[in-house]
């Protein structure tokens, strides 16, 4: 992050225009230990000079981690709150491409449902809302406004802007319409899953396995560091998530087709030696 950058964050994280997003910005920028562990994980899938897309933005840390590891980022997001923050932090980089709308299963238009207390929770699935609805930990949870935005879908993407070497989807679930939008498989890709929503995580797995994604691990919360740290193969991940503890509640599944890697190791968690 450069200094400019820094200076922008800290007048977002004091514009009262900015206040439902005061709370994601102090969680997600400034810990110089979590960008460190972010960028050591991400290193494996991304290298300088890469394409990365970023489905799902939010307010851009992800971004920040691949900008970090010299990547160039197509970052996808529909809420106009956190677009604007995104344009403000990534003002003068030229290797940032935002891109305002959702990704799905075919080009047009979706209504998206705005949780404005909580927007890293907001989400294009009407069916992830009725999930959420009396489950536990996920009280108090308010979707009180639908917007329309425009829908693309990630080949959409790949013609404009290329192929990327990864692709991070994070969309509440949204990730099955997502990847039922790429007839194509990438060297490797993330999607995140949540227990309330588990058959959304089977749909993707069966579409990317019919991709010829042949390789599987899962990090559970935010903690980016890998279950297994092999690659098991999409059954296995499928039994494994079904019995995971409704606590468990979210995590980020990452998918390889192993015949389009470059060399890489097989995961891991960065912290052990």
């Amino acid at each position: 992050m450069t200094a400019g950058t820094d200076t922008r964050i800290a007048a977002l994280r004091t514009d009262p225009a900015m206040s439902l997003l005061h709370r994601s910005l102090d969680v997600y920028y400034g810990d110089a230990e979590r960008d460190a562990r972010m960028d050591a994980f991400y290193s494996r899938f991304v290298t300088k000079g890469d394409l990365v897309f970023d489905v799902g933005s939010h307010v851009g840390d992800h971004i920040a981690s691949f900008r970090r590891l010299g990547a160039r980022v197509v970052a996808v997001e529909p809420q106009p709150l956190c677009l604007r923050a995104l344009r403000a932090i990534y003002a003068d980089d030229d290797q940032v491409t935002l891109v305002e709308a959702v990704c799905g299963a075919a080009p047009g238009s979706t209504r998206f449902h705005v949780n404005s207390a909580n927007p890293t929770v907001s989400t294009a699935s009407p069916d992830f809302v009725r999930a959420a609805e009396g489950a536990g930990g996920w009280e108090g949870e308010v979707w009180d406004a639908d917007i329309e935005v425009p829908v693309v879908t990630v080949d959409a993407l790949i013609a404009e802007y290329g192929e990327p070497t990864f692709a991070k989807i994070d969309v509440e679930g949204f990730e099955d319409e997502v990847l039922a939008g790429l007839t194509r498989p990438l060297p490797a890709l993330s999607f995140e899953f949540t227990t309330i929503a588990r058959p959304v995580a089977s749909r993707c797995l069966d579409r990317l396995t019919a991709l010829g994604f042949d390789g599987f691990d899962v990090a559970l919360g935010d903690d980016k560091s890998m279950t297994f740290r092999r690659w098991v193969s999409a059954t296995d991940m499928t039994t494994h998530l079904a019995a995971l503890p409704h606590g468990a509640n979210s995590g980020d599944v990452y998918c390889v087709s192993r015949g389009r890697l470059r060399q890489l190791p097989p995961p891991h968690d960065p912290r052990r030696r």
